[in-house]
């Protein structure tokens, strides 16, 4: 029976990966997006979004197998998600770092690149829903992770708190991880560029939009805090790196994969810290209740 399951889950996995490996080609086809790009190793090109593909599937499917919720409502709370962090997140620091790096990414891109990511995220969140068997119209189970009513303070300093450590977490990693890997490479892609003032304000303002997606999923998610923990930190970290994998014509080789190392490291880290400060005050205010 073990096995069985097992095969079933592999082979939907599959399928998945190759709808949403398509579901990439129609909404580059339907934005232009593949004119736009530069000839190239072909057969490399398709296996690396067939592998990007595969990840991004597959974390995708954990939080719909162990959700409680179905239909429609965990169609629209996978598209956000998904849309969310892949995509939303990802342009609006190029939009914001626009100025600073125009020479590098052309400003007619940006909108085809929002556009793009919403119809993959359209596209393949249903095609997920139904195959897991999240579009059967069952009684949804209600035993998720809900939070007890928080008093506003505590909103206050855990939301203040989060959006100082992702500012660190984001400061730490860029100038221990990212920037030894890229070495010689960094200085010559970030000539001149000089971080303006308002970066950290802006980056506590992503670590709130980080916070509704993380609440998104433990929302709909069964089980022990650690599922979600671990549903949030694989969301964040592959869903915006994995894309990093395939080659663009913005970035250099030793750029893009020391982003990668990067972005997956901090984003799994975050994830989880995240999670555990959300539920920490759910599991203290269960023990109150109790005693």
């Amino acid at each position: 029976m073990v096995n069985k399951t097992l095969i079933l889950l592999f082979l939907k996995w599959v399928v998945l990966s190759l709808l949403l490996f398509f579901s990439y080609i129609i909404a580059s086809m339907l934005t232009g997006l593949t004119e736009s790009a530069s000839p190239g190793d072909l057969k490399g090109t398709i296996l690396a979004l067939i592998g990007v593909c595969a990840l991004q599937a597959g974390v995708l499917s954990y939080p719909v197998i162990r959700s409680g919720w179905t239909g429609w409502r965990l169609v629209l709370t996978i598209f956000l998600i998904f849309f969310g962090v892949m995509t939303f997140l990802t342009q609006i620091e190029t939009v914001v770092f626009l100025r600073y790096l125009v020479n590098v990414v052309p400003a007619a891109l940006i909108p085809k690149l929002f556009i793009q990511g919403a119809v993959i995220a359209a596209l393949f969140s249903p095609l997920l829903v139904l195959i897991h068997g999240g579009m059967k119209k069952t009684a949804e189970i209600h035993e998720t992770n809900r939070y007890p009513m928080i008093r506003l303070t505590d909103w206050i300093w855990k939301l203040t708190l989060i959006a100082v450590i992702y500012v660190f977490i984001y400061s730490l990693f860029g100038m221990f991880v990212f920037k030894p890997l890229a070495g010689e490479a960094f200085d010559n892609y970030y000539a001149g560029l000089k971080m303006p003032m308002w970066i950290l304000p802006f980056q506590m303002f992503r670590a709130l939009i980080w916070v509704v997606l993380a609440l998104l999923v433990i929302r709909m998610m069964k089980g022990k805090w650690w599922e979600s923990g671990l549903a949030v930190a694989l969301l964040f970290s592959v869903l915006m790196s994995s894309q990093l994998l395939l080659h663009n014509d913005f970035m250099p080789d030793k750029i893009r994969l020391a982003h990668f190392v990067e972005v997956f490291s901090s984003n799994f880290l975050f994830g989880w810290i995240v999670v555990w400060l959300l539920s920490h005050h759910q599991n203290s205010s269960k023990k109150q209740i109790r005693s």
